[in-house]
Formats: structure tokens, sequence, C-alpha cells
């Protein structure tokens, strides 16, 4: 496998602010060859979260940091071209942590095998894949919403919100969404059947989570932090429950924002906040799986795939990604 020729984006400095694509060194060299209990994976698309920048920083995590000349950290989708387990057999697809790159090798206890007759691969990687199992678990297992409760979301028209708000519906609940600009805001309502829609960009979204809240807030989804969230908070029924899956508005960040804030709101609400990662579930992936996937399947859940073509387009994709430019799951198509 030696000859086969591996594109690669490093990170070779710790962004200050925003990203900035003199962050990546292009690279080129051979594919590496698997060795015991690893597979060679040819890597077909690249997903591109908000979690990558947390991974470029020094500091405490819940990973380490990418390091310095290192591939940047990704997950991807592939096909074993090469195996060294018996688990995995040329052929198969796989999901994992391939990192950005044409070709890795991983272990096979890593990698998860999926049935391309069962949906288009980017799904594998959307609803199907993590962004899936993050809604699902994040609003079900955590927030539990009943019938009738109002449910906010945050980064609503993200991978990961447009799906949240489309399960809360599902369990009968009101479902209000916020995002940025009146396409999104239009494709939460039109398409995805969002109650309503906040357009942070133009509105006091204090006031209009009056106007669209007027019983209060049961469950807060939150993805971005910051002035949204204080303005979520200030309205919360006792007894709300928030699930902390992002907070996008802070990566960016050169210095913190004030904080902790409006933490008085929780002890008024006598509210539960919960952070969590998606790994924390893992064991229970598979009953959920099948549920999501029957929601697919009957159109209950609608999604969109934001894929770029073009394994040299990945730095600009991710910068989009984390301005905002996405509408659904980003990806990159090598």
């Amino acid at each position: 496998m030696t000859e086969l020729q591996n594109r690669q984006f490093k990170l070779t400095s710790r962004p200050v602010g925003m990203v900035k694509r003199a962050d990546f060194d292009f690279a080129t060299g051979a594919a590496g060859e698997p060795g015991p209990g690893e597979a060679l994976v040819r890597v077909l698309y690249i997903s591109l979260d908000p979690a990558m920048r947390g991974w470029m920083n020094e500091g405490k995590s819940y990973v380490p940091p990418v390091g310095l000349g290192e591939v940047m950290r990704a997950g991807g989708l592939g096909r074993v071209i090469a195996s060294n387990d018996p688990s995995l057999a040329v052929g198969d697809t796989v999901v994992g942590m391939t990192g950005v790159q044409d070709y890795a090798v991983v272990k096979a206890s890593q990698l998860t095998k999926v049935d391309p007759r069962l949906a288009p691969l980017p799904r594998f990687l959307g609803a199907l894949g993590m962004p899936g199992m993050t809604a699902y678990f994040g609003l079900l297992d955590i927030c539990q919403p009943t019938e009738g409760e109002t449910v906010v979301v945050s980064g609503a028209a993200g991978a990961v919100g447009a799906l949240v708000g489309q399960i809360a519906r599902i369990k009968g609940c009101r479902v209000v969404g916020i995002a940025g600009g009146p396409d999104k805001c239009r494709y939460l309502t039109d398409e995805l059947g969002f109650d309503a829609a906040i357009d942070y960009k133009k509105e006091d979204v204090g006031k209009s989570l009056r106007q669209h809240c007027p019983k209060g807030i049961d469950v807060y989804f939150d993805n971005v932090g910051g002035a949204i969230t204080d303005a979520v908070f200030m309205q919360m029924n006792v007894g709300a429950r928030v699930a902390v899956c992002g907070q996008i508005s802070q990566y960016n960040n050169t210095k913190p924002e004030m904080g902790p804030r409006l933490l008085g709101m929780l002890i008024v609400a006598r509210a539960k906040v919960q952070g969590f990662l998606i790994t924390d579930f893992m064991p229970k992936f598979g009953p959920a799986l099948v549920e999501m996937a029957g929601w697919v399947k009957s159109g209950a859940i609608k999604y969109r795939e934001d894929i770029v073509e073009g394994f040299e387009n990945l730095p600009r994709a991710f910068i989009g990604l984390l301005q905002g430019e996405n509408t659904g799951k980003r990806l990159v198509k090598l």
C-alpha cells in the first residue's frame, strides 16, 4: 500500500481567535500499512464539527489537544482497503476518527461498520451518526421533555439542533429554534416544522422569546452559550432542564467572556443543567439508531447535508462552519 499517495492537512499553529488557513499545512506522503488489529481506510467523507475548534487549543479538555505537526483530528467515513483484523473485511464501509486525510490506519476496535444499502453514505455522519445520537440522548435522556412543554434550541439550523427540534416535535412539544439569518429561520419553520424561529442577528432574542414562549421555557438545548443562553435563562420555568451540548459563540474568543452569568436564575427556576459528551451514551446506541432510522425513513425527521466538494477546500469549509455558514451537517467529499 506504500504506493498510495496520502494528502493530509496538519495543524501547524494554535489559532488565536478565528481559525485561519495558515493554521493548517498541506502535506503529501505514502499511505501507511495496517498493523495487527488495524485496518487501512480510504476516506470518502470528512465530518466537520465545532468540537474540532476546541481540539486545536492547548489546555484541559475531554481529549488531548491535536499536537502541532499532527494530522488534524476529524471523524470520517470510508471503505476498508486492507485489514489485519478478522472483524473487518476489504470493502466494508466504516465510520470513525480518520483524521483529515485520504487514507487512515485505524484500530479496528475504533471503527464502526455501516450498511450503505440502508441510507446515503453522508447520513451515517449526520442523522444516523454522532449528530443524530447527540440530539437523541441530549434531548430525551438529559432533558426528558413531555408533551405540551416548550423546548428552545440554539444553533437550531446546525447538524444537531435541527434534529433536536424535530425529535421534540415528535414528542408533542412546542419548539422554538434560534438561528442566524432569514433563510435558516425559514428552513426551521417551513421545512422542519418548528413552531417558531428567532433570527438572533436581527432580533432582540429576549423579546422574541417572550413572544414565542408565552408560557415560559421548560427545556433548553444549548449549542451556543453566551448572550443567547443568558436570554433563555431569564425565561425558564420552575423545573426547567438544560442540556449543554456546545458553546460555539465562545470558541474563537481571544479572552473569556465574563462569567458564570445569571446562575441565580437557576435557583429561581430550580433548574437542572447538565453538560454531556455523546460517548457517555455509546452502550445505548443500538436501539436509538433503530428509532432514528425509523423516523428518517417515515419522513418524521428531515435532514440536510451541506457537502463541500474537494479535499483542498477543507480549511475554508471548516472556517465557514465556525462562521455559521452551513445549514445542516457540513461534510467534505473527497
